[in-house]
């Protein structure tokens, strides 16, 4: 009987063993699998975000377009306090704010805070530094054209319009308007630069639109369904499609390939830094060897 018992407790314990150890394998298992699931959905979010930001009404100016399309083009960069007031307008590491916790790794990323992305999207949109400082700065900046109070809501607001939040004369948040309720923005520490609902309610102080300064070197392109090429000739890969007018800046121009099209021959092309391609001055609004703008090397 007792050898019965002792055989029945070997079982027990065996099938036990076996249990625990199955169990074990599948929670080890199981764990790169959460780890792979979470960083897919995360960069699911992401790409959403991306595909959201945009221009999403009209009326607004090349320029503020511009700095849309420049702030959008950050979607996915690290929110960094400090970050994007350097020298000049870009991504820079960040600093501990003293008052936020989640802030303790910003010096190891490189990214923008609300109004260095806000200092850099106009920077791309019009040259120079016409934002600078933190949100109070851009919220009364002499470039400023125009007001308008919380109460007014987003009706009056067009893309490249500049949200803020704040109270007693203080403004700790600005973001750039996109739109159909929606804005971009770096919102705090430990997320990154992503589209957001407007978000009315709370201290929200208002907006302001900045005046649009026209860039050196910016013109307008003529014509549908224009295509931008790697190179200055029209037998290199097709960069961008411009599917009507649409504003540009242009770096330089260079005598390369002599095109013919819409009854015009000229060999002048034009190089597009935001583009990182060329396109023929054919289908630029102006003279055949453009006015003010420098040779390419």
């Amino acid at each position: 009987m007792a050898m019965r018992r002792t055989a029945v407790a070997a079982v027990a314990v065996l099938t036990l063993l076996t249990t625990w150890g199955g169990a074990h394998h599948t929670t080890a298992a199981a764990a790169p699998k959460t780890a792979k699931t979470a960083e897919t959905a995360k960069a699911a979010k992401a790409a959403k975000a991306e595909e959201e930001c945009g221009v999403l009404a009209t009326g607004a100016s090349a320029a503020a377009e511009q700095a849309v399309g420049a702030a959008c083009g950050q979607i996915g960069v690290w929110y960094t306090w400090g970050g994007g007031h350097g020298q000049q307008p870009g991504p820079t590491y960040g600093q501990v704010d003293p008052s936020d916790p989640d802030s303790a790794h910003d010096p190891e990323r490189v990214g923008f805070d609300c109004s260095g992305l806000v200092r850099y999207a106009y920077h791309r949109a019009v040259g120079g530094d016409p934002l600078p400082g933190n949100a109070y700065h851009q919220f009364h900046s002499p470039h400023v054209q125009q007001r308008f109070t919380a109460a007014q809501g987003t009706a009056p607001l067009l893309p490249g319009d500049l949200l803020a939040w704040g109270s007693g004369g203080s403004i700790h948040h600005i973001a750039i308007y996109l739109g159909a309720g929606k804005m971009v923005e770096a919102r705090e520490s430990g997320t990154r630069i992503t589209v957001s609902d407007v978000r009315l309610g709370g201290d929200y102080a208002g907006a302001v639109r900045i005046a649009p300064a026209t860039a050196p070197g910016t013109f307008s392109t003529w014509g549908t369904d224009v295509w931008t090429h790697e190179e200055p000739s029209t037998g290199s890969p097709r960069v961008h499609r411009f599917p009507g007018p649409t504003t540009v800046r242009i770096e330089c121009q260079k005598h390369a390939q002599s095109v013919t099209a819409q009854g015009y021959t000229n060999d002048a092309w034009s190089y597009l830094p935001e583009y990182g391609a060329w396109i023929t001055n054919i289908y630029i609004k102006g003279a055949a060897w453009l006015d003010g703008v420098p040779t390419c090397p």
